[in-house]
Parts: structure tokens; C-alpha cells; sequence
């Protein structure tokens, strides 16, 4: 990879006060990771409970729980590929970004209000087309305002804070239903404000560094020649990246195995919390020893972290069982996604970035739709052991192909 990938404009080595120089990371890297925490707070206190809310209340099977989280994860990640090769065409990744949270946040209300399940396709769909649309710009734009030799760790961080939301979020609902004795759509008009408020966060509180002037000026980033810009390195990151996304699939069937055990519905969004915090706790220190050691070691941890998950989960009896597969997959991914990101973000082109983390997301979204529709076709006719131990036979797979595409890479520090 070129020592030049990555570098940093000159906002990005000059901002900082004493939030950023207490970790060494620029305040860019903070900020943006409290605009995904608050997001994030929002979008958890919703999607803890809507699986239980679609079963339960709607009467929707775990089916049309698996395609609608699919279709709903795909449809981001699909939007990814243009927002991501926008921004590279623009040379700016912020606008895009503040554009995709503020539908997010204006999107919300419409998860309390809906009547039927209709709605909350619809709601979710658009939800998504928010998150499709900030993704890649906003992983470019951490990728440009990081240092080279802080990468690993400013995607760790990121992804830490992210995470942390993602088990507040799930607390509030927990308190908030108890509060409320299982109002749904109160707790769901709560989520709004916390959605509002990282948005207000990204307008006001992130500088967009320059973009280098000997960088290249890329006029259609989606053409042929350009996708082949991105370099062979990139092409083998993304299709280990596939062939793990196929071992795993949306966390809405975690909640439901801990459903299937006897968990009671109140308490159903403590199973998010778990996995979120062990997420959070272990991104930011593997991000960061990254920076140090071969990455790819790191993601074959991830990967044995899954396969013990997913046993775990095929294989319990009762709810520590479910609690140790749930922590086991909050480790796995604080061990892949921020490195996985990492290695996307060197391995292509700077001036590519938005399309590298877009393309990236498209094909890891396919593959996210095919596992969650498989798993919930699975669930629906082998129970959870059937959809776990599938989970656990791509794992190997997945395991198996990383080391080849370590032998392929060559044994490079950072690979």
C-alpha cells in the first residue's frame, strides 16, 4: 500500500483541543463519533424492541422479521455506493453526511405513529435510505481527517462510540418500558430527540479538512476504469468481508433466541445491551493495537469469537448460556468491523474512498440480506439451532479463506 494513502489534510493535523490531544486523535474523530453515539441511542431505543413489537403486537412471523431487517440493511448499503461516489465526485463527505442523519432523524416519528406493519417497513426503509447515504461519506471523511498511523485507532474509536449508543439506547428502553408499562409508542417518541440532536452535532461541530491540491480529481467514480483504480488489495479485502457477512445476520435474532429461552418482553432489550457493550469495550483497544500488529491476526480472533457464539446460541439451555453467545458476539464484532473499515480505507486510493467504502458496503449488504433471510427460512423450519449452526459452518469457511488471503497479501505489518 502507498505511504501516501491516507494522509491527512491540514485541518485534521491542526485541529484539536483538549479532547482530542488526550487521546492523540484529532477532535474530528471525537465528534463524529458522538453524532453516531446520539444516532445511534436513538435508533436502539427502536430496533431493541420492534422485533418483539412486529411479533407480538403485529403478528408478523420471524420470517418477515429476517427480510424486512435484510431489506431494510441492504437498502442502505445499496444507497452507500452513490452517496459514497457523490462525495468523491463533490470532494466534500460532510454535506452528504449531515444530509443522511437529518433524514434519519426526520424519519423517526413515523415508527410511533405507524398502524400497521406497512408502516414500519416504510419507516425502516427510509430510515436506511438516511443511513445509506451518510455511511461511506462519513467513513471517508474519518479516514480523511485521521492520521496514518492512527487509523486503526480513529475507526476503533468511532466504532466504540457508536457502540456505546447502541447499549444506552436499549437501557433507556428497558427503563422507559417499565416506566411506561409497555408503551411502545411512548418510548418510540422518546428515541426522537437523541436522533435531533446528532444531527444538530454534525452541522455545527465538524470541519471538513481541504482536499489536498495534488490530489486527483475523479470525474465518474462508479466507471470501470476507476473501480479498477482500487487495486487488487482492496478486492480481496471486500471478498473476505462477503463471505463473513454470510456467517452473520441481523442482531434481531439474538433477541429472539433470548425470547425463545423465557426472557421476558420488558427485559428482551438487555440482550442488545449486552452485545453492544462488549462491542464498545473491545473496538477502540483492537483499533488501536492494530495500529501495531498484523490485522488480519486480529480478524481470525474475530472469527473464533463468532464460531463461539454462534455454538453458544445453537446449544443453550438456558439464559447464561444465551448471555455468554451474546457477549461472545459483541466481541466478535469490536474485533472485525473498525478493522475491516481500516483495511478498506488503506487499501484504496484517497481520492476513491467514498466508492471504496460504498462498493464495500453494497456487496457486504447483499450478503447481509441473503444470511438474514436464510436465517429467518432456517428459524421458521429448524428452530434456533439449525439458523446458529449454519452461522457457525460460513464461520469456518470465512476462517479458512482469511488465511489464504493472508498468504496472498504477504506478511505485511498492517495486512
Amino acid at each position: 500500500m502507498s505511504g501516501q494513502l491516507g494522509r491527512p489534510g491540514r485541518a485534521a493535523t491542526s485541529t484539536g483541543n483538549w479532547l482530542g490531544h488526550s487521546s492523540g486523535l484529532p477532535t474530528g474523530i471525537w465528534v463524529l463519533g458522538f453524532v453516531s453515539m446520539l444516532m445511534d441511542i436513538s435508533s436502539e431505543m427502536i430496533h431493541a424492541l420492534l422485533p418483539i413489537y412486529m411479533v407480538t403486537v403485529l403478528g408478523t412471523s420471524a420470517l418477515s422479521v429476517g427480510i424486512i431487517e435484510g431489506i431494510a440493511e441492504a437498502t442502505a448499503s445499496i444507497t452507500k455506493v452513490f452517496s459514497g461516489a457523490l462525495s468523491d465526485w463533490l470532494g466534500k463527505r460532510k454535506l452528504l453526511a449531515a444530509l443522511g442523519y437529518g433524514l434519519a432523524a426526520f424519519t423517526k416519528p413515523i415508527f410511533p405513529l405507524a398502524a400497521s406493519i406497512e408502516w414500519l417497513i416504510a419507516a425502516r426503509f427510509i430510515d436506511r435510505i438516511g443511513k445509506g447515504i451518510r455511511g461511506a461519506p462519513r467513513d471517508a471523511l474519518v479516514a480523511d481527517i485521521a492520521p496514518p498511523h492512527l487509523r486503526g485507532a480513529s475507526f476503533g474509536l468511532r466504532q466504540s462510540l457508536d457502540t456505546v449508543g447502541a447499549f444506552i439506547g436499549p437501557l433507556l428502553a428497558i427503563g422507559l418500558m417499565w416506566l411506561t408499562a409497555d408503551h411502545f409508542q411512548a418510548v418510540f417518541w422518546i428515541a426522537v430527540i437523541p436522533a435531533f440532536l446528532s444531527v444538530a452535532l454534525i452541522v455545527v461541530a465538524v470541519k471538513e479538512p481541504d482536499r489536498p491540491k495534488e490530489q486527483r480529481r475523479v470525474r465518474m467514480p462508479l466507471h470501470r476504469d476507476e473501480l479498477g483504480r482500487l487495486g487488487a488489495t482492496y478486492w480481496w479485502v471486500v471478498a473476505v468481508a462477503t463471505v463473513f457477512t454470510l456467517a452473520r445476520f441481523s442482531e434481531a435474532f439474538l433477541i429472539l433466541r433470548a425470547q425463545s429461552i423465557g426472557l421476558p418482553v420488558t427485559l428482551v432489550p438487555i440482550v442488545l445491551v449486552a452485545m453492544s457493550l462488549a462491542y464498545s469495550l473491545s473496538a477502540y483497544p483492537v483499533g488501536v493495537l492494530s495500529d501495531r500488529i498484523n490485522r488480519t491476526t486480529l480478524l481470525a480472533i474475530g472469527l473464533v469469537l463468532l464460531l463461539g457464539a454462534d455454538l453458544s446460541l445453537a446449544f443453550a439451555t438456558d439464559i447464561v448460556w444465551v448471555g455468554v453467545g451474546v457477549v461472545l458476539w459483541g466481541l466478535h464484532m469490536g474485533f472485525t468491523q473498525g478493522l475491516l473499515a481500516t483495511l478498506i480505507a488503506e487499501s484504496a486510493p484517497a481520492e476513491l474512498r467514498g466508492t471504496a467504502f460504498g462498493v464495500f458496503n453494497l456487496v457486504t449488504g447483499i450478503a447481509l440480506l441473503a444470511a438474514s433471510v436464510v436465517a429467518g427460512a432456517l428459524w421458521e423450519m429448524t428452530g434456533p439451532q439449525g439458523t446458529f449452526l449454519t452461522g457457525a459452518a460460513f464461520t469456518m469457511v470465512t476462517l479458512a479463506g482469511l488465511f489464504v488471503v493472508r498468504a496472498r497479501l504477504g506478511d505485511r505489518t498492517h495486512v
